[in-house]
C-alpha cells in the first residue's frame, strides 16, 4: 500500500487544539488523525482510520485466536429487555433514549449484555450447546456529562464486547481466564504497558471483576500497587484494613465541651492539645481522632432522594469516585443549604452521631477504622460545642460499614500489610464475571446432563478499541510528535523526498513501489514546493516508527533511515535501502 501526502485528505496543525487537555487529543488532533464534530463525538480521518483499524484488526485476531465467535448486533435497541433487568432506569442520564414515529421506546446501546442474552436464549437450549463465548466489535453510546480528553472519553466510542455462557460456575472460570489471558496477548500485540487490577462491578453487576489499565499520568483511573507482593487494584476496589477493637474500660465518660475559635479539624486538635481539662492522658490528640461526619443526598434512578452521612476519621476525606462505585445506581451530592433546612437538627459544622441514622431520617455508614472501643471528639450538635471521648461500640453505633475514605501513598495493603503506592491509568480494559444476574432476568436456562433445567452462568468482556488508540497515544509520543508501534501504525515507513530537483522524487518513486511490492506499508511525502522543514516536521508529528529521506545525500548515492523512536540514523545506499527497510520493518 502506498499512500501519497499530494492527495492524501490530511492538514496537519502547527498549535495545539484549544480544547485538548491530554497529549493523545493535542496530537491526534494537530496530525490530522482526528476532527471534532460534536461534544465526545468524532471523525475518524483517513491516517487515523488505518490506526483504528490495526488496533480493531489486532483485537479481534486475538479473540479469534482464542476460539471466540464473532456476532454482530444493531446499535438502535428496544426499551424492553433494558426493562425486565431494570436498566432502563438505573443508566438514569447516561441512556440516549428515543422514539420512533410510532412512538415506541428505543435506546442508543450503552452495552449489550441483554441482548446477548436474549439471542443465546432463542438459539440453545442444552449444556451440549455449551460453553460458548460470541463476541462483536460495536459502537457504543453514552450521554457523558462531562465528555473530555478526546476519544478517551467519548459519547460515542467502539468497544469490543464478548460473553461467555456456560452450565456452572466451574466453566465460568475457565472462560474468565482464557479471556484474562487473550488480553493479555491484545495489549502486547498493540505495545501498551499495561497493569491488571481488582476492580468494582459497577453498573454491569457480578461477582469478580479486573480492569486492565494503561498507566499514564493523565488516566483518569487511580489505582494501587503493593510494594511488597502483588496486590493490585483500582482504588474503588481497595479494602481498608480493619483494625482491632479496642478496649476502652479506661476511657472517660463522653462529655460535651464549648469549643471556641474551632471551625476546622487542625483548630479543633490544637485547642485539644492546648487545654489542661481537654488533653489526653496517653498521648497529644491528632486529626485522626477526630470523626468526620459527611453528608449527602443520594438520588435513585426513580428519583427519589435519601440523607446518607458518613462518619470518618478527620484526617482522612470521602473519595466522591468510590462512593459513587459503592452506593450506585443511587447518585451522591453533598449536602446544601436546602438539604440542611429539611433536616434542622443538622448543625453544619458540628454534626455528630446523636443526631443521626435511620431513627433521625439519615443513613449513617461508618469507615471500617471506626471500630468497637475506638475514642473520638465530633460534633456534638450545637454550634460551636464538641463530645471528647465518644467511644465506638459504648456511646454511639452506625448503621453499617461504608469504605470509601480517600486511598493514599503509604496506606497498608489490605493483602500483606506492606505500603501501597499510587499511580494513575486509561481503563482499557475490563473483565466481569456476571454470574447468573441477566440469565436469572431473562430466564436463560438449559437443561443439564440430568434432564433439568438450570440457569446459565455468564462473563461479560470489554476492551475500548477506540480508547485504546488515544492510550496508545499517550504511552508513544514525545516532544515533536506521535510515535506509533509498528503494528498499529498507519504505515511501516515514511518516505520523505525533498529539494527542487526531480531526482529525489525519482528515487522515492522507486522505492515506494519495491517496497510496496515487497508488502511494506508506505506513507510518501511526495508534495513538490513544500519546504523540507515542514516535511520533517510532518514526519516527526505523523509518527510512523520508519523515516527515510531522499535528499542532500543522493549525491553520494546514499538515503538516511532514521528510527522515529530512538532517533538513530543511518546512511544506506541506494541499492540497498529496500533490504534494509525491508529488515527493519520486519524486526
Amino acid at each position: 500500500m502506498i499512500v501519497r501526502m499530494s492527495t492524501l485528505f490530511l492538514r496537519t496543525l502547527r498549535d495545539d487544539p484549544a480544547d485538548a487537555e491530554v497529549p493523545s487529543h493535542r496530537l491526534l488532533v494537530r496530525a490530522g488523525y482526528v476532527r471534532r464534530v460534536a461534544p465526545g463525538v468524532f471523525t475518524w480521518l483517513p491516517l487515523g482510520y488505518l490506526v483504528y483499524r490495526n488496533v480493531e484488526r489486532i483485537v479481534r485476531a486475538e479473540m479469534d485466536a482464542a476460539g471466540f465467535q464473532e456476532v454482530h448486533f444493531p446499535a438502535l435497541l428496544p426499551r424492553e429487555p433494558y426493562e425486565e433487568t431494570n436498566r432502563w432506569t438505573e443508566y438514569g442520564d447516561t441512556l440516549f433514549r428515543l422514539q420512533d414515529r410510532k412512538g415506541a421506546d428505543y435506546l442508543l446501546g450503552p452495552t449489550h449484555e441483554e441482548m446477548f442474552t436474549l439471542l443465546v436464549k432463542g438459539e440453545f437450549s442444552s449444556y451440549k450447546d455449551l460453553p460458548l463465548v460470541i463476541y462483536q466489535i460495536q459502537s457504543k453510546y453514552r450521554d457523558e456529562a462531562r465528555p473530555r480528553a478526546g476519544i478517551l472519553r467519548g459519547r460515542e466510542f467502539v468497544m469490543k464486547d464478548s460473553y461467555s455462557f456456560d452450565v456452572d460456575d466451574a466453566g465460568l472460570a475457565v472462560s474468565y481466564q482464557r479471556h484474562r489471558d487473550a488480553y493479555v496477548s491484545t495489549f502486547e500485540r498493540l505495545g501498551l504497558d499495561f497493569v491488571i487490577v481488582s476492580a468494582t462491578s459497577g453498573a454491569m453487576g457480578g461477582s469478580a471483576s479486573e480492569e486492565f489499565l494503561a498507566p499514564t499520568p493523565v488516566g483518569e483511573d487511580t489505582f494501587v500497587r503493593c510494594t511488597s507482593c502483588a496486590y493490585a487494584a483500582n482504588v474503588e476496589a481497595v479494602l481498608t484494613p480493619v483494625p482491632p477493637a479496642l478496649d476502652a474500660a479506661g476511657v472517660p465518660a463522653a462529655h460535651v465541651e464549648t469549643t471556641p475559635d474551632s471551625p476546622t479539624i487542625e483548630t479543633l486538635v490544637a485547642l485539644s492539645n492546648s487545654r489542661p481539662d481537654l488533653v489526653r492522658d496517653d498521648r497529644p490528640w491528632t486529626a485522626s481522632d477526630t470523626l468526620k461526619n459527611v453528608l449527602f443526598m443520594v438520588t435513585a434512578p426513580d428519583g427519589s432522594r435519601t440523607a446518607l452521612a458518613v462518619g470518618l476519621p478527620g484526617d482522612r476525606d470521602v473519595d466522591v469516585r468510590r462512593l459513587e462505585a459503592a452506593i450506585q445506581p443511587g447518585v451522591p451530592q453533598v449536602f446544601e443549604e436546602a438539604d440542611f433546612a429539611a433536616y434542622p437538627s443538622l448543625v453544619k459544622g458540628y454534626i455528630g452521631p446523636a443526631a443521626l441514622g435511620e431513627a433521625h431520617g439519615v443513613r449513617y455508614l461508618l469507615d471500617p477504622r471506626v471500630v468497637e472501643g475506638s475514642r473520638w471528639i465530633t460534633g456534638a450538635n450545637e454550634p460551636g460545642r464538641h463530645v471528647y471521648d465518644l467511644v465506638a461500640g459504648r456511646d454511639f453505633t452506625g448503621d453499617g460499614v461504608l469504605d470509601v475514605a480517600d486511598v493514599r501513598e503509604g496506606d497498608a495493603c489490605p493483602a500483606c500489610g506492606g505500603v501501597l503506592t499510587l499511580a494513575r491509568g486509561i481503563e482499557i480494559g475490563h473483565i466481569f464475571q456476571l454470574g447468573r444476574k441477566y440469565a436469572e432476568a431473562l430466564d436463560l436456562r438449559v437443561l443439564d446432563e440430568n434432564g433439568r433445567l438450570v440457569t446459565v452462568t455468564m462473563g461479560s468482556y470489554g476492551i475500548g478499541v477506540s480508547r485504546a488508540v488515544a492510550a496508545i497515544a499517550e504511552q508513544w509520543h514525545d516532544e515533536h510528535g506521535l510515535v506509533w508501534p509498528r503494528e498499529v501504525a498507519p504505515a511501516d515507513v515514511h518516505l520523505v523526498a525533498t529539494g527542487k530537483a526531480d531526482e529525489p522524487f525519482e528515487v522515492a518513486e522507486r522505492l515506494a513501489a519495491e517496497l510496496d511490492a515487497a508488502g511494506v506499508r508506505v506513507l510518501y511525502d511526495d508534495r513538490r514546493g513544500v519546504s523540507p522543514g515542514v516535511k520533517f516536521n510532518d514526519s516527526e508529528l505523523l509518527g510512523v516508527p520508519t523515516i527515510v529521506v531522499i535528499g542532500k545525500r543522493l549525491t553520494d548515492g546514499q538515503v538516511e533511515v532514521k528510527d522515529r523512536r530512538s532517533g538513530e540514523r543511518q546512511d544506506v545506499d541506494v541499492a540497498d535501502a529496500v533490504a534494509v527497510i525491508r529488515g527493519i520493518t520486519a524486526s
